[in-house]
């Protein structure tokens, strides 16, 4: 999967992240559109980031995972803000 940042910054989860980052981007891109304000979305994206895959353990997040989050982040934000007006 190719994703294109804001910034026009292209990055691809099968080369640029390893596969427990794209197993809690799989986790991420659901809670995108299902937290109800934009800390939950934060409280589980640091709980995905602190269990790993399978409960493998802290993932630190490389730089493009930590782009990809701030930018889900962004979204949930904007979902938001459309719902409540």
């Amino acid at each position: 999967m190719i994703i294109t940042l804001p910034n026009g910054q292209l990055i691809d989860t099968t080369k640029d992240l390893d596969a427990v980052e794209r197993h809690i981007l799989q986790k991420l891109f659901i809670w995108e559109t299902m937290a109800k304000t934009l800390e939950e979305f934060r409280e589980k994206a640091g709980l995905a980031l602190k269990t790993g895959w399978n409960k493998s353990g802290p993932v630190s997040g490389s730089r493009n995972l930590r782009l990809i989050i701030q930018d889900l982040e962004k979204k949930v934000k904007a979902r938001l803000d459309t719902h409540q007006g």
